[in-house]
């Protein structure tokens, strides 16, 4: 049996203009996913087994056909249809991988609940690539696609800086480490965002636009806001973040929606779903009670959750 490990993800910086080229701040999660792979030889008709769990339950199952991937069984068609994009992309660039003459039994286990946002399909990308020996952007790229912050993530143990150049992905380590990380807390909407969906959306609405000067102001929020040790500054570095991309997607900024919380809020990810991140001095147990109040029961703090 071969192991594989990945991190999961948070995007701190640079929603949706990462996709133009700007320089973005994101974060590795403590919470992750796991790859277990057996194989086995002569096994009768060949196939692949694989059993999908969340923390709490399984998630799905769903077998298949080998050498062409074709689902036989399932008991969650959309998740295998997805599933199987990623394995037929995996045989396109490793040809010998499914050959035929070999049977697997797969199990993968997420550290968090699917729906959170925090990169399911991205640390399976991840692990296969590391399984199969190539690429993982490649493997991203030609599959679901998507900026690859995800995948740079799943392989760091830090924060980082991740922007595209010319469509290539580049890392590098940022020093983000705040000294007022016990007032940075992490609280999930409950409203799981479909990040392709939100993609199209974005490149629809923005298709013709010059978003130059927006990319430019980002990038320098996402440089200020990873080496700042002013609590105040940071928080207002958020909130020019919040209300620029507020007038590119033509949303309400998020305070909109808690206009009375003692803090300052941020949008995460895919806006109106997935996490939000609350910063505020009025300490956790406030914090806690105020989003509990409004429904929101998953609650983290900062360094719960970040690597």
């Amino acid at each position: 049996m071969q192991l594989f490990t990945s991190n999961g993800k948070l995007l701190l910086t640079g929603e949706y203009l990462v996709l133009r080229g700007a320089n973005a701040l994101a974060l590795p999660v403590n919470l992750g996913q796991t790859l277990e792979i057996e194989s086995f030889e002569g096994s009768g008709h060949p196939h692949i087994t694989w059993f999908a769990f969340a923390p709490e339950k399984r998630w799905f199952k769903t077998t298949f056909e080998l050498p062409d991937i074709d689902i036989i069984a399932t008991d969650d068609r959309p998740k295998s249809a997805k599933l199987q994009l990623i394995l037929l992309t995996l045989k396109q660039l490793k040809p010998e991988l499914f050959d035929g003459k070999t049977s697997y039994k797969v199990i993968t286990r997420l550290g968090f609940e699917p729906e959170w946002g925090l990169g399911s399909s991205s640390t399976l990308i991840a692990n296969l690539a590391k399984w199969a020996k190539i690429d993982p952007y490649t493997l991203l790229n030609f599959s679901l696609g998507g900026s690859g912050y995800d995948i740079a993530c799943a392989n760091a143990q830090s924060p980082l800086f991740y922007r595209l150049n010319l469509l290539k992905p580049e890392v590098k380590k940022a020093n983000f480490n705040p000294v007022f990380d016990d007032k940075l807390f992490f609280v999930y909407r409950g409203q799981k965002k479909d990040s392709s969906q939100g993609i199209r959306s974005f490149n629809e609405m923005t298709e013709g636009q010059d978003l130059s000067k927006a990319i430019d102001e980002i990038s320098a929020i996402s440089n200020e806001a990873a080496t700042t040790q002013s609590f105040e500054t940071f928080c207002n570095l958020m909130n020019r973040h919040e209300a620029l991309l507020s007038g590119i997607l033509l949303q309400p900024v998020l305070k909109h929606y808690f206009p009375d919380f003692n803090g300052h809020l941020k949008s995460l990810g895919a806006w109106g779903g997935d996490f939000l991140l609350a910063m505020s001095d009025a300490g956790k147990e406030y914090v806690a009670e105020y989003f509990s109040s409004q429904g929101l029961n998953t609650f983290f703090e900062y360094h719960a959750l970040i690597k």
